[in-house]
Order: structure tokens, then C-alpha cells, then sequence
């Protein structure tokens, strides 16, 4: 038994922040049936180069665990289909532009009052409410308005530039199955369903924990600061004689094993840096005296002398390396899967590690209506109803 065992998920989601959420879900052992619209399917089946086989990778990572089905929601059909899943689902994941559904007659509350346990999960740009509840919403829109963007870089002086991966998707996507699951503790106690509501916008905020404490204490926005550390010091990046390593000096004990490292008591009386506050206030100093030092030895040396002291460090790593890493592959971290035509894929895997139901990926994304037939039967529909439905173009269903 996985943690989720028995949990019907209806996704309705595209791209990146609602797979994210659903796959949380699927990881976790929930039964996850992914719709997917006329023609074509989620939109990442087409964010090609890179390709396994016919497959885009993007496609691949994000919708594993799940089975697929394909609905032409603007038929009566489709929607007839989709009731009956929703009629039998405990929960329901879309993530919409705003009144999308609800122009199809597709709706929580409709919905919630033929099946009440039903928990909904709502994922957009800026929510339900608020003046910007009719507004889309992408990541980099997100990052820029959330403040990301504006704290992210080397220096106020460069451009805007956003953080690499999509990470107000991918948090929203978490937030979302994190308020699924409260949703569900919530229904063990009362027998209601309810609507989760989060998006992009507020994934962006919670990252700003940090300057958001600096801007509210002091009336002035924080700006980007490359890879140091806000409010201590020393806590970012260095160049070595071969690389770059981070090193994490973020509390007086560290920051003192470091000068000890570099064979520098001399920073360590030095007024400039004797405290945290010194140090944050004569920072580019500060990082111009341990560059030097840092400079005359390779990567692997200094990190293998922090290491023995008990000071957080690394290597900067490319997502390839990353890959290869024995921490990265101890923890299951890339892993494979078995696909239906491409054999077996590597993916990612699950970040959450359950001692007594553990889960993980156990198979490949679906083909497009890879379980359209499957599911169905599963619903009630026979195998000349699922024929009329595949003819009249309501559902679309692999074949063999």
C-alpha cells in the first residue's frame, strides 16, 4: 500500500504547474486520470526538441504514474464522460484560465452538489479573487511581479533576469497538493469536500520570505545580490583555482572554522568582519579578502577541509552533474520507468521518502488515450458505448 492508495484524482491540468501538482499526488500511490483535450493533448506533447522516440521529454517527466485519457469537452459527450468521473472522483485538479469550465457547465459547486466529499483544486496566475482573478498568468509574469525577478542577479545595474527553472509553477504545483491534503485530513473529520485555491502569483511571494522581512522592517526593497546571502555573510559562491564552489559561513561558529580554513586569523579580528553585521555591511570587502584565498587551491581541497570542519559547502554543480552525483542516486533522486513504446526512461524521482508506505515512480507517461477505454470501462460505459462516443468524437482512444 502507497500512502494515497485508494485516492481518485481527476486531472484537468496542462504544462507545468497543475502536472506538477497531480504528480505530486500520483508519486504518493493516487490513481491520477490526466484528460487531455481535442486535438493534440497537453501542450507540452509538442515542446519538442528534446524527444525520446516520438515523445517530448517534458511530456515524459511530468505526467508519469498517470493514465491518460482524451475528452472533447465541447461535446455533450466529453462533458457527459467527464461528470461521471468527477460524479466518482475524491478529487478534482485544473488549472484553467478563469470561467473556462464554467462556459462548458463544468463547475465545483456543480459538481460538489451531486458528489460533497468532492475537494477542488483551483491552480492560475493570480486566483479566484482579487482584482486580477480574470488575468492569465505565466511564470515569468509571476516571478516579476511577485518581486523575484527584482532580487535575482548580480546587481540592480543588469537587466531583470528571472530564476532559471519555472519556480512559481512548480510551488504553486506543491501549494496545491499540500491544500489538497489538509483538504483531505479536513474531510476525514467532516465528510465535506472544499475548494483549493492558489496560484502562480502567490507561489512567487512565499519565496520572498527573506526581503519581504528586509522591505517590511525597513521601508526599502532589497535588490539582487548574485548568490550572497541577504541577511548573513559570508554565504555565496567563490572562485577557486579550478571552479567555484558556495560556502555557507551563516552563523559566528562557521564563519570562524572558515578564517581558520584559509589560515587567515587576521579576518577574524578584523573589525570589519568580527560580527554578522559587519560583515553584511562591508560585504564586498569581506568577499574580496576570501576570494584571494580561496583563489590559490582547487575545489576539491577546500571542500574537503570545510567538509572535516563541520562548514556547509559544495560544489556548483550543471544539471548534469547534479545527475551523476552518489548523493542524487542514493536518494532515487533520477530513477527509471517503464514506458508502453519507448521501453524504459530515466525521470526524476519523488522528494518525499515515507518509511511505512513509500512511493515513487512506477511507470511511464501515457500515450495519447493510452486508458481512454480502460477508464471507462471502470466508469460503467460498456464496449458499444465507448464505440459510439469514439465515433461520434467525444473521446479519443489508442488503439492496440
Amino acid at each position: 500500500m502507497t500512502a494515497l492508495s485508494g485516492l481518485r484524482v481527476v486531472d484537468l491540468t496542462h504544462v507545468m504547474a497543475g502536472p506538477t501538482c497531480t504528480l505530486m499526488l500520483a508519486d504518493l500511490g493516487a490513481d491520477v486520470i490526466k484528460v487531455e483535450k481535442v486535438p493534440g493533448g497537453d501542450d507540452t506533447r509538442r515542446s519538442k526538441p528534446p524527444q525520446i522516440g516520438d515523445e517530448a521529454a517534458s511530456f515524459l517527466m511530468m505526467n508519469r504514474n498517470k493514465r491518460g485519457i482524451v475528452l472533447d469537452l465541447k461535446t455533450e459527450g466529453g462533458r457527459a464522460v467527464l461528470r461521471e468521473l468527477i460524479d466518482r472522483a475524491d478529487v478534482v485538479v485544473e488549472n484553467y484560465r478563469h470561467d473556462t469550465l464554467a462556459k462548458l457547465g463544468i463547475t465545483f459547486e456543480d459538481a460538489r452538489s451531486r458528489n460533497p466529499g468532492l475537494i477542488w483544486c483551483a491552480l492560475s496566475g493570480f486566483g479566484r479573487t482579487g482584482p486580477y482573478a480574470t488575468k492569465g498568468g505565466f511564470d515569468l509574469v509571476a516571478q516579476a511581479m511577485s518581486g523575484i525577478m527584482s532580487v535575482t542577479g548580480a546587481s540592480r545595474d543588469e537587466p531583470p533576469m528571472k530564476c532559471g527553472p519555472p519556480l512559481t509553477d512548480i510551488t504553486a504545483g506543491l501549494l496545491g497538493a499540500l491544500g489538497i491534503l489538509a483538504a483531505l485530513q479536513a474531510r476525514h473529520r467532516t465528510g465535506k469536500g472544499q475548494l483549493v485555491d492558489t496560484s502562480l502569483f502567490e507561489a512567487g511571494i512565499i519565496h520572498t520570505y527573506w526581503q519581504s522581512a528586509i522591505a517590511l522592517a525597513t521601508g526599502v526593497a532589497p535588490g539582487p545580490m548574485g548568490s550572497a546571502h541577504p541577511l548573513n555573510a559570508p554565504y555565496q559562491a567563490f572562485p577557486t583555482a579550478d571552479g567555484w564552489i558556495v560556502v555557507g559561513g551563516a552563523n559566528q561558529t562557521n564563519w570562524l572554522r572558515i578564517t581558520q580554513i584559509l589560515e587567515a586569523p587576521e579576518l577574524a579580528t578584523d573589525p570589519r568582519f568580527e560580527l554578522n553585521a559587519g560583515r553584511m555591511a562591508n560585504l564586498e570587502a569581506l568577499v574580496e579578502a576570501l576570494t584571494e584565498h580561496f583563489v590559490t587551491r582547487p575545489s576539491a581541497e577546500w571542500l574537503a577541509k570545510l567538509d572535516a570542519a563541520g562548514v556547509p559547502a559544495g560544489p556548483v554543480y550543471d544539471v548534469k552533474q547534479m545527475h551523476q552525483d552518489p548523493q542524487t542516486l542514493a536518494r532515487e533522486m533520477v530513477t527509471e520507468v517503464p514506458h508502453t513504446t519507448l521501453g524504459t526512461v530515466k525521470t526524476i524521482g519523488l522528494p518525499i521518502k515515507l518509511s511505512e508506505t513509500p512511493g515513487g515512480p512506477k511507470r511511464g507517461a501515457p500515450l495519447y488515450g493510452e486508458h481512454t477505454r480502460e477508464v471507462l470501462k471502470e466508469h460503467g460505459f460498456d464496449d458499444a458505448s465507448i464505440d459510439r462516443l469514439v465515433a461520434a468524437g467525444a473521446v479519443i482512444a489508442a488503439e492496440g
